[in-house]
């Protein structure tokens, strides 16, 4: 069997799709898997250090605010997406795919499209609790549509189609202890560990937010604290300024990195992990069990990040700090009352683990094969 991957943008788009491709690699020893996503984007990096192939198209997304240089850029966008279509067709017809399987990004439009069109088997996994533009525009090209919040349903014109399958993670996202998982980084004293991190490409406001962070707590140590900057060695050099105008030298408390590769233990080893609220991040939480503090994106559809946040909050396993609400004193005085209560942590992470879905990614892999086999 042959299986199509499209993805792209962000590492929340990218690691579902390499979960389920690990899921079927394992059922059908043999399969052949081929991912699509755009060129110059972080997936060119991440799905080739899991082993598999990918090929690239030039893609951009539409912007909603009709200005004129908005409405410039979106005929391009939309010239290039008819381009990106051609060259879809060229690479599926050359592959042969038994099944395309979208996990999000605007790659997804055009390769989907196209897949239809060619008579195979279509698949869309939306991850978000409200859709998105991609997701809106491909539902009718869709076979299937699988969500990761029963609450998503009312959104889709064919309820028909939708499935509730949950979010899948990478199989490293287990419960193991956080004992455990601080021997696997060498963290070994008693002070409780925060987590933080906005997306690989970073967010520039939230650093600066982090960087003040980082100045309070060097000097009070109330927790140690691991940080990805995203945005590559840029982002790391921008962290490195930020910390200086705020004082601080040599760290003692605080950890820096440009992106975090080991994700799944060290999501299991923080106490408490600050971040954005992107599905698959919340899957991941949910997984591992960590206790949270939110601070929802307001640059995205509708709002849906807050969406996201507050099902945790409603469930007891979150903080959520809009950013309107945010300043650094606001967000740091959250993480020392959540990181020092070791009562309330045990109870937002019993709370997660029961909003966890580990059968997510066999219940795509399973939508997956009875499509192909329909």
């Amino acid at each position: 069997m042959k299986f199509m991957f499209v993805c792209g943008g962000t590492a929340g788009h990218i690691y579902p799709a390499i979960s389920v491709a690990d899921r079927l690699r394992e059922k059908i020893p043999g399969a052949e898997f081929l991912f699509i996503g755009v060129e110059g984007n972080m997936e060119t990096e991440l799905v080739p250090r899991e082993g598999y192939p990918i090929e690239t198209l030039v893609v951009s997304g539409l912007r909603r605010s009709l200005t004129p240089s908005n409405i410039i850029y979106n005929i391009r966008s939309l010239y290039r997406t008819e381009c990106a279509n051609i060259k879809a067709r060229k690479i599926i017809k050359e592959f042969k795919p038994d099944a395309v399987l979208g996990t999000g990004g605007y790659v997804c439009y055009p390769v989907i499209r196209a897949a239809r069109a060619m008579g195979i088997p279509t698949l869309i996994h939306e991850s978000n609790a409200y859709p998105g533009l991609t997701t809106k525009m491909l539902e009718k090209y869709a076979d299937k549509i699988m969500v990761g919040f029963e609450e998503s349903r009312g959104y889709y014109k064919e309820p028909e189609k939708i499935t509730v399958t949950g979010t899948p993670v990478r199989s490293g996202f287990v419960s193991m202890s956080r004992e455990e998982a601080k021997r696997q980084i060498g963290y070994t004293d008693d002070k409780p560990l925060v987590l933080s991190f906005w997306g690989s490409l970073g967010a520039s406001r939230m650093n600066e937010y982090t960087a003040e962070i980082i100045a309070l707590n060097e000097k009070e140590g109330a927790f140690r604290h691991i940080h990805a900057t995203g945005g590559g060695e840029e982002g790391a050099a921008r962290m490195t300024e930020l910390l200086r105008k705020n004082g601080v030298g040599e760290l003692k408390y605080t950890e820096v990195r440009p992106f975090i590769y080991n994700m799944p233990v060290l999501m299991a080893a923080a106490d408490v992990v600050m971040c954005r609220s992107g599905a698959s991040t919340i899957a991941e939480l949910t997984a591992t069990g960590t206790p949270t503090v939110q601070i929802p994106s307001k640059n995205v559809t509708n709002n849906h990040q807050e969406k996201n946040a507050r099902l945790l909050e409603k469930q007891g396993g979150a903080v959520v700090i809009t950013e309107a609400e945010c300043s650094a004193e606001k967000i740091y005085s959250e993480l020392c009352s959540c990181a020092n209560d070791s009562a309330r942590l045990k109870s937002m992470s019993r709370a997660m683990l029961e909003m966890g879905r580990p059968e997510a990614v066999e219940n795509i892999t399973e939508a997956v094969l009875s499509l192909v086999r329909k």
